[in-house]
């Protein structure tokens, strides 16, 4: 609640996000583009952490090699893997997480029906449409 995230991730200066791989961190860094360090505590957060890093390859994560351990060798390792933009890995997360980015942003547009947008639409005319049968029912009854 202290930090706007959302915002924070949008900054153009934001060049990675170390996140726990909750599901609304995870969205709202695909969303702006922003490829990931990511740490998991539990839950979900292993699993979004898994697809992220290894389907995806739009984060790196720790390997947790020493009894649970991370050494700060390897996080430095970690940043600079999703920080410099020039380096052949960098550089290859950046256009996979831009090019998700697109296709939500795609998804979710009014303009493009996307898929998102579609069905959510379609939901809402479906309640639309029980909401007038109920009234009409109520008011016949």
């Amino acid at each position: 609640m202290w930090a706007p995230q959302a915002e924070i991730l949008a900054h153009p200066a934001v060049g990675g996000f170390l996140s726990h791989c909750g599901w609304n961190s995870t969205l709202e860094s695909l969303t702006n583009g922003v490829p990931m360090v990511v740490w998991p505590l539990y839950a979900e957060q292993k699993l979004n952490a898994a697809l992220l890093a290894e389907e995806l390859q739009v984060a790196v994560r720790p390997g947790y090699n020493n009894g649970g351990v991370v050494k700060r060798e390897e996080i430095e390792e970690m940043v600079r893997r999703v920080m410099v933009a020039k380096e052949e890995e960098g550089k290859a997360m950046r256009e996979r997480v831009m090019e998700l980015k697109e296709s939500g942003e795609r998804a979710l547009s009014r303009k493009l029906k996307g898929s998102s947008y579609s069905a959510l639409a379609q939901v809402a005319r479906e309640l639309e449409l029980n909401h007038q049968r109920v009234v009409a029912k109520a008011r016949g009854a």
